[in-house]
């Protein structure tokens, strides 16, 4: 059975990453999941049955969620479902298995800071394009270095403000710096 599912829940062990002898890389780890209702009656949330998945990355992905999820984390997790049966001699039972396509953290329940991975093509090519450039008589222009800027906008702020702010970090990313070589 292979079907495209969708599912929150808490990280219920560290996630468990390996490289294998063919530079595939796997992560994977056990995610709870905990359906609750809200009780009329009692007026209080109640919490339904737990379903145990095993949540499995590859490749980039499995890199990423080595160095960005933990336990205890809430994220959601998109990819295809694979239900077994299992046997040995005294016990048998079924696993549920999901291959991740993406794996992200809840919002909901937090916050989260992004930053852009970049793969090692793109360092090497940015490395050969520093070259070819040193190579040039004359001054150069170097793109000024990213900096990891967090726009945190408070509710305080009008809209206009907002804007007027994301506007002036927006312009600040995108100046050049000329360099004498």
């Amino acid at each position: 059975m292979s079907d495209n599912i969708t599912i929150t829940g808490l990280v219920a062990t560290e996630p468990r990453h390996i490289v294998t002898s063919e530079s595939l890389a796997i992560s994977s780890f056990r995610l709870a999941s905990t359906q609750r209702r809200f009780d009329r009656s009692t007026q209080k949330w109640i919490d339904g049955d737990t379903n145990w998945f095993t949540i499995t990355a590859f490749r980039n992905l499995a890199a990423h969620v080595s160095a960005s999820v933990h336990k205890g984390d809430r994220v959601l997790v998109t990819g295809r479902l694979r239900i077994r049966e299992w046997q040995t001699d005294e016990r048998a039972g079924t696993t549920v298995d999901i291959e991740a396509d993406a794996i992200g953290h809840d919002l909901a329940w937090g916050t989260s800071s992004f930053s852009r991975a970049v793969s090692a093509l793109a360092n090497s090519a940015a490395a050969e394009s520093e070259i070819n450039s040193r190579s040039e008589a004359g001054p150069r222009l170097v793109p000024r270095p990213r900096l990891r800027l967090r726009l945190r906008l408070r509710l305080r702020l009008s809209p206009k403000s907002q804007l007027r702010r994301r506007t002036s970090l927006l312009a600040c990313r995108s100046r050049v710096l000329v360099v004498a070589s």
